[in-house]
């Protein structure tokens, strides 16, 4: 092999890595709609399971900084239960939100389509729902 054949070989690998990371770190886009079932994990407390569409903008004023319009469906009818304001990527590519108390945390893994998370209750961390959600389609 000529050593112009080995440069060739050696620059495009390199060009070939670079990409293959590239690809490696890009995170799934989490705006639009999702919808789907929010589940309670505490038997006998005041927690209702729901079906649930949350709208998820981009806050275009702060990198990394979104919010969440969540809704829950009551006789077919969105109800509106608050916003709240999330950061995405945060530790481990995860979307992570304050709730209406600081101790209260919700963190969501996004894979393509769909969205799994959990809210934490207190500053013991007490699990208090699992969300399984999936993207909707625009109409």
């Amino acid at each position: 092999m000529t050593i112009t054949r080995l440069k060739y070989l050696f620059a495009s690998s390199l060009m070939l890595a670079a990409a293959l990371a590239l690809a490696a770190d890009k995170l799934p886009t989490i705006t639009g709609t999702w919808e789907g079932e929010s589940k309670c994990t505490i038997p006998d407390s005041p927690c209702h399971d729901e079906h649930v569409v949350y709208e998820i903008k981009e806050d275009t004023k702060a990198a990394g900084q979104y919010s969440i319009d969540g809704y829950k469906i009551v006789s077919g009818e969105r109800a509106f239960m608050g916003t709240l304001p999330c950061r995405y990527p945060s530790e481990n590519g995860t979307l992570r939100c304050v709730g209406h108390r600081p101790d209260d945390i919700w963190i969501f893994t996004v894979t393509s389509d769909r969205m799994t998370g959990t809210l934490t209750v207190g500053p013991e961390r007490q699990l208090f729902r699992r969300v399984q959600l999936a993207r909707s389609k625009p109409h």
